[in-house]
């Protein structure tokens, strides 16, 4: 649990309303000095270390595997494989079902795991395991026209796979763009790689663990071990990012606590960062084919937005990817729809704004492309189309200010004094550019308990079982606290990280402060309550109150719930190199209430940094022959550096929304790279006259299009 100390009381948020403030986050200090544990880093008395050995084929089974000279090595405790690991209950998720049977599903699939008594020791082992094929033919290669491509029943998030309204292509219109884009695969690469260490005692597993939802850690594993939940804790107090790849529990834990069990030792277990693309899920590579339609004045007539994915034969996992055209734009003639198709690959999963990331690169540089047919302004285009209720639901929206983002983004970029005309502007061999684009991110909220006391001495105590991935939570929820007892930040202390502490949802879809600041808030309403109605001193363990938002939180609403923004992006192209440099990045957010100035900033601007590497950088290829993805390091796999990052800017407007939660508040991790890439994919079309529509815009790319 995290016992932080509070801010001294000289802080911003010290006294008086403490929502909102740009508070410090409580745990900085810790992080820079070097004394804030991560799930690898606990000592532990006779602590051993585990290394997994991934499949060296892309499809087939083990059929033999030769552990003698990898026992022989100094320090080697033992190695694990299918056929004498522990067994465990069939998991939910089938990507959990690590060394129970011999297949081999896709290249990277883990088939043994040595422990040992150091990591040096360890590595060098699995190493010198030895293991025997029945090598399979293997498919891996996503193609639009792929024979054995199907609609599945939902796409994540139980979305609908196919929306359809009128007959789309069919309407008459003064302008068309039908378009196909392609963003490759993508990949989480968190700072700190999934690891986990853990301990049996007596019956009673302990587990600290790299992941965004200790609760739901918890509770797999007493599924997969057949025991009490009780009997488990798992603490994950400091986590060095995520991404979504933390999001549900990965192979790292159920391997931990199998050598841990079999050893009878502590056992850490963490990932190489080289085997984290085939084993912790990444971004699905889409193909998109997006048509619009549109009258002489912008307004649309026919918008069709079509998607083919892949997902693995382990799980089935779709990147709804054409769910914000259902948001974002009305027409008359309507259709969103996604095909999946099952290649020997690893499973896709959770990237930071699954769906809205890809789905709106792809659908803001269509629009874009239609601004360009009508010669209208793009600002424009996307003011004449704002919808007045959710096109797809028909719910009217609970608050939805994209055209003021618009508004102001263009005023505080100066985008007036633009001219629209491509290659219109140069630096000697610079070409620069502007452009535009639209963001939306739902809001997500999920039931959560929490708990409140006051004590004795004036202070306050709150508990939950949130996780703090790097985003402030202990600050904010220490925020959302003070607010609601109405009592200086510097008197409330928060307790985060352990499934010992009131069970909460993981940290992801941007609900997090949502759904455990709705339980926290609730706990301090009734405390506050308590309080006011309590006569003489607190006894000497102090007055608590406990909430849980089942029911509440997690209700229907009559209101589609969105946050909105714009993103505003001027670039360089070299037309020598063929490199772009994006000089100024420019995000203007609707997204409720902010509830701390700092730690929202913080986000919206990692966000827009990630949408530039998804823009610029980042790529993932998958090798047809080898059944691999080619770039699976920090040397090979490029994200943005410091240099790469020059004047980015991040502002919000004042939104009042009444149907959202307590505190008035929508998530701000992920509307920040949900259109930073089509902006600067835009933005280079304007430089050049040349359209690219396969991310990464990468130099060779554009000095084939600049000399082609």
């Amino acid at each position: 649990m995290s016992h932080t100390a509070p801010p001294p009381e000289d802080s911003p948020a010290g006294a008086g309303r403490a929502l909102g403030a740009p508070a410090e986050r409580r745990e900085g200090r810790l992080k820079v000095t070097g004394r804030a544990r991560y799930a690898a880093e606990h000592p532990m008395p006779e602590r051993a270390h585990a290394w997994p050995v991934p499949a060296t084929v892309a499809r087939g089974r083990v059929t033999a595997v030769d552990v003698e000279e990898a026992l022989r090595l100094p320090g080697v405790l033992t190695v694990l494989t299918h056929e004498n690991a522990p067994r465990v209950a069939e998991p939910d998720d089938p990507t959990l079902a690590v060394l129970q049977d011999p297949r081999v599903p896709h290249r990277g699939w883990y088939v043994a795991l040595v422990v040992a008594e150091t990591l040096e020791a360890a590595r060098a082992a699995a190493a010198a395991v030895r293991v025997e094929y029945a090598v399979e033919d293997h498919d891996v290669t996503l193609m639009a026209d792929h024979p054995e491509a199907y609609e599945p029943e939902n796409v994540n998030g139980e979305h609908p796979t196919r929306r359809e309204h009128g007959r789309p292509g069919s309407a008459s219109a003064a302008a068309r763009v039908d378009v196909v884009y392609e963003v490759p695969p993508l990949h989480n690469h968190p700072m700190e790689p999934h690891a986990s260490t853990a301990h049996w005692d007596q019956g009673h597993l302990t587990v600290y663990c790299s992941s965004q939802g200790g609760t739901t850690v918890r509770d797999t594993l007493a599924a997969l071990f057949e025991m009490d939940s009780g009997h488990i804790t798992v603490i994950a107090e400091h986590v060095g990012g995520g991404f979504g790849s933390k999001g549900t529990p990965r192979p790292d834990v159920v391997l931990a606590a199998m050598a841990a069990r079999v050893s009878g030792r502590p056992v850490a277990v963490s990932f190489p960062r080289r085997q984290l693309a085939a084993v912790v899920g990444h971004r699905a590579p889409t193909l998109h084919r997006v048509g619009l339609a549109a009258a002489a004045d912008g307004r649309l007539t026919s918008l069709s937005h079509e998607i083919t994915t892949h997902t693995s034969r382990v799980k089935e996992f779709v990147e709804q990817a054409a769910v914000p055209a259902r948001v974002m734009y009305g027409a008359p003639h309507h259709l969103t729809v996604h095909r999946v198709v099952r290649l020997d690959v690893p499973t896709p999963s959770w990237m930071r704004a699954p769906g809205e990331a890809p789905g709106m690169y792809a659908l803001e540089s269509a629009v874009d492309e239609l601004a360009v047919a009508l010669g209208m302004d793009p600002v424009e285009l996307r003011a004449v189309n704002e919808p007045e209720r959710e096109p797809d639901s028909g719910k009217p929206f609970s608050s939805r200010h994209v055209v003021d983002c618009l508004r102001e983004g263009a005023r505080r970029f100066g985008w007036d004094a633009r001219d629209p005309r491509p290659r219109s502007r140069t630096e000697g061999p610079l070409l620069i550019g502007t452009g535009v684009a639209s963001a939306t991110y739902p809001v997500l909220v999920s039931p959560s308990t929490a708990q409140a006391r006051a004590l004795p001495d004036g202070s306050f105590v709150v508990r939950v079982n949130a996780t703090d991935i790097g985003t402030g939570a202990r600050t904010v929820l220490a925020q959302v606290a003070a607010d609601a007892l109405n009592v200086p930040l510097a008197r409330v202390r928060t307790e985060v990280g352990s499934s010992d502490l009131p069970a909460a949802p993981l940290a992801g879809g941007s609900s997090g402060t949502a759904s455990w600041g709705w339980a926290v808030h609730q706990a301090c309403a009734a405390l506050a309550a308590k309080l006011a109605g309590h006569p003489g001193s607190l006894p000497d363990d102090g007055l608590s109150a406990d909430a849980d938002t089942s029911g509440t939180a997690d209700a229907d609403s009559p209101y589609a719930r969105h946050a909105f923004g714009a993103h505003f992006a001027e670039v360089a192209v070299d037309t020598v190199t063929g490199e772009v440099r994006v000089r100024r990045l420019l995000g203007v957010y609707a997204a409720g209430r902010i509830l701390n100035a700092r730690t929202a900033r913080s986000q919206f601007v990692g966000g827009m940094v990630m949408g530039l590497g998804m823009a610029l950088t980042e790529h993932s290829t998958m090798d047809a022959a080898f059944g691999d993805f080619a770039e699976s390091d920090l040397a090979s796999y490029h994200v943005p550096a410091h240099a790469d990052v020059s004047g980015v800017e991040a502002h919000w407007i004042e939104e009042t929304d009444a149907h959202l939660n307590p505190m008035g508040s929508k998530g701000v991790g992920e509307i920040g790279i949900v259109g930073s890439a089509a902006a600067i994919g835009n933005a280079v079309y304007h430089a050049t006259g040349v359209r690219f529509r396969t991310l990464p815009l990468t130099p060779d790319k554009v000095l084939t299009g600049l000399t082609g």
